[in-house]
Parts: C-alpha cells; structure tokens; sequence
C-alpha cells in the first residue's frame, strides 16, 4: 500500500489537529492515527445507483410516506493519517431496511420502497459528512451493521462496515465482525446513543474514517 510523503511541517501540523479531535484515537506504531479497517463489500452494493441517493434514507423522491423503523442519524469526520481533515472525500453507505431486506435484486425479499437503502454526500472542508438513515438491524447470519464506501483523491478507496457497540452478543456471533481483532473492532464500532427520552426516538453515532 502506498502512502502520500508527508512533510515535517505537516506532521505538526497534523499533531495539533489530532490533539483537537472529539473521538477516542489509536495510534499506530509510527505515531500517526490508525487507518480505519476494510471489510467486506458484501453482495448488496447497488447495480445502479439510484435518482435519489442523497444523505436522507428515509425520505425517498416522489413518495409521501417516510419508511418504517428507528430513525438514526450517522455522522463523522474524514481525515488522514495526519490528523488532516479531508475535504470533498466521498462517503456512500447503504444498509437493509427495518425488515432486514435490501434494495437488490439478489436479495430476493420485498424491500421498503419508503426507504431509500443507499445514500451519498461529499464531505465539508472540515472533512465532515452525516445521514438519516436508520438504526441498523440484524438479519439472517449477520449483527446489524452500516455499509460504508469512502473514496478521495490521493488515498485507497475504503470499503468497511460500521456496527452497533449495544449489539455485544450479535456482534460476538457475526463472522466478519470476529475477524478483525480487538484494536480494528474498536475502530468500527460505534454506540448508537438516545437523542432524547424516549427509548423508541431517535438515535446517532459517531464514526470517524481515517483513510490510509
């Protein structure tokens, strides 16, 4: 894998930038944050994207109706290994409905036609990026999990899988999720925490991406 020459100046710059970020960090052996881990695209990844993939899943173009489950909204920062945050990066996820169904046409199941199941937004020059989307769920052989796809110029395209920390017992059970060890879980796992009393409302999580 190769890796952009980063300069002294930047280093220190990139420090300062570090020291100022609101998520917990792990550090690789040279000092510079972790890369965020791939993992599998999975089968589901759209044919074609559809008209409407912008970053609100549950709000479909030309429906009336905003699809069923938890609302959740997914936000974060993309940055380098530096710290850098990383501007006009583009971040795409799509993820199963309430249902557990997926809009492709291998899934076999009826989807949610009120529910978007792929979104995409380019990141703000403070490398950030958020959706409306749903609190994943788990369905057959897997603990409810958010695709992901993060592509810049000058980085490796990330493919990985945000997942659920209140999902512990699924999550011990999920193949994929038990391939990556402890310090890589902990980089794609994030808690889906309540907006307000309600424990039906709404939930958000945090997942900030490092691309290597």
């Amino acid at each position: 894998m190769q890796l952009r020459r980063i300069s002294r100046r930047r280093l220190v710059i990139g420090a300062a930038a570090v020291s100022a970020l609101p998520w917990g960090i792990l550090l690789a052996k040279d000092g510079l944050l972790a890369p965020t881990p791939g993992d599998a695209e999975g089968p589901f990844y759209p044919v074609e994207i559809p008209v409407d993939s912008d970053n609100d899943l549950l709000r479909v173009m030309g429906r009336e109706n905003i699809s069923a489950g938890q609302l959740a909204y997914v936000h974060g920062q993309v940055t380098d290994r530096a710290g850098q945050r990383i501007d006009g990066a583009r971040v795409e996820i799509w993820q199963c409905d309430h249902g557990g169904v997926y809009h492709h046409p291998e899934d076999g199941g009826n989807p949610d036609r009120d529910f978007q199941g792929f979104g995409a937004m380019v990141t703000s020059r403070e490398g950030g990026y958020h959706f409306r989307t749903l609190r994943p769920v788990p369905y057959t052989g897997r603990t409810p999990h958010v695709h992901f796809r993060v592509s810049a110029d000058g980085f490796d395209r990330l493919t990985t899988q945000l997942y659920v920390a209140e999902e512990a017992e699924r999550n011990a059970a999920d193949f994929l999720y038990q391939r990556h060890n402890a310090d890589a879980r902990a980089l794609v796992t994030s808690a889906f925490k309540p907006v307000t009393d309600n424990p039906t409302g709404p939930v958000a999580a945090q997942f900030n991406i490092v691309l290597a």
